[in-house]
């Protein structure tokens, strides 16, 4: 069954154009909830039949099979990428113990289409059942999607549809996932192109604050790379104006994967209970995600080459940016932040090299010059969180 609308032909919805999925437990489970029952009943001026080929068709979408025996291979396939990736797991006992306690959803920020891979692999070198993962469905074409929708288990998130009948099938498909199947989602939506930690949007969480699973915990996780392997492409963009196709995004990847090594800090938080928050209340569920987006903020590892970038100069010498840097640490001390360096020495030992060798910065003479500005400040944008306020949720 196709997962995208087809390009040409009538303009009508794709799910019109392809057969009835044959039930299971979860489709018949879904189809009784009260508001896909009510849109079935027509709630939304559409009519039975076309309302139940609607609801089918993104359940059918929607499926995926995690074959927990076949997770550790995608190492293999992925070696050429994850081979340039140190993972480094951070409290890593925190869903170990919560894992035999109870069901889990992880709530991560969004770096790389890397973290699709990195971190359930974290989990899963810890021995951590791998959770079921919400991913962009532009991920779902071509092998990669194989990939994704029969041995990790990823499920397709539609991010810019309105459809009704989605967002009420999707609600309804998370709440009978959670009573099986642990959930990893990033609440910011998609990656984010100037660095910066974004709001997190709050359909996903309602969806889970909706299954009220008893026991049902939520652990922020953060993850940061020394070098992200989009990053000229990210900050060059800056905002993501359009979807492009994966096949385009992952040969861009792979350019810039050329000579690249980091290592990828996953640090995860303590569980937050969800039963204390109300389903049904806007600002309920309001609250939640600006706590979440906040403990995702201060899990986040701060790493040389952020701090380099922030303290950076169009020309500066060593020793001045060293001495930047100390101060900058100081306060992110005070602001109570993961630091994985001690001091501008260290972290410009530890970054400059890597930097140069990326095209970011250039040394000339005793002193550092700025490449690549627009990554400079992709990367001093990482930990601007930890410097100012945050703003509104949304």
């Amino acid at each position: 069954m196709p997962s995208v609308p087809p390009s040409a032909g009538p303009k009508r919805p794709w799910f019109t154009q392809t057969a009835v999925p044959a039930p299971d437990a979860i489709t018949d489970a879904v189809l009784i909830h009260e508001e896909v029952a009510g849109f079935l009943a027509g709630s939304h001026g559409v009519s039975g039949a076309e309302a139940r080929r609607r609801v089918l068709g993104y359940l059918e979408e929607l499926r995926t099979t995690q074959r927990y025996g076949l997770y550790r291979a995608l190492e293999y396939p992925l070696y050429p990428i994850l081979r340039k990736i140190d993972r480094v797991a951070e409290n890593v006992s925190i869903p170990r113990d919560a894992a035999r306690a109870g069901r889990i959803v992880y709530a991560s920020n969004h770096k790389s289409h890397t973290d699709y891979l990195v971190e359930p692999l974290v989990l899963d070198d810890a021995g951590i059942r791998p959770p079921i993962i919400a991913a962009g469905i532009n991920l779902f074409g071509g092998p990669l999607g194989l990939l994704h929708r029969h041995v990790t288990g990823a499920m397709p998130i539609r991010r810019a549809t309105k459809d009704p009948a989605y967002h009420i099938t999707l609600k309804a498909y998370v709440i009978e996932l959670l009573r099986a199947h642990d959930l990893f989602f990033y609440p910011e939506g998609g990656r984010s192109y100037s660095g910066e930690l974004k709001s997190a949007k709050t359909g996903l969480l309602s969806a889970c604050l909706h299954a009220r699973q008893p026991g049902l915990v939520l652990i922020p996780t953060a993850v940061a790379y020394d070098l992200v392997l989009e990053d000229h492409v990210l900050a060059h963009q800056k905002v993501k104006r359009r979807q492009r196709p994966f096949s385009r995004e992952l040969a861009e990847m792979v350019r810039y994967a050329v000579g690249y090594r980091s290592r990828a800090f996953v640090t995860f938080g303590p569980p937050l209970a969800l039963d204390g928050y109300d389903p049904e209340s806007r600002r309920s569920v309001s609250a939640l995600a600006h706590r979440v987006r906040d403990e995702i903020g201060r899990l986040y590892k701060v790493l040389p080459t952020a701090v380099v970038a922030a303290c950076m100069r169009p020309s500066i010498t060593r020793k001045e940016l060293e001495s930047r840097i100390d101060a900058l640490l100081d306060t992110l001390r005070a602001a109570g932040a993961n630091l994985a360096v001690d001091s501008g020495r260290e972290a410009v030992a530890t970054a400059a090299d890597p930097l140069e060798l990326r095209g970011v910065i250039v040394s000339e003479r005793g002193r550092f010059r700025v490449r690549e500005r627009h990554v400079l400040r992709y990367y001093a944008s990482t930990i601007q969180h930890l410097l100012t306020p945050a703003g509104p949720t949304h």
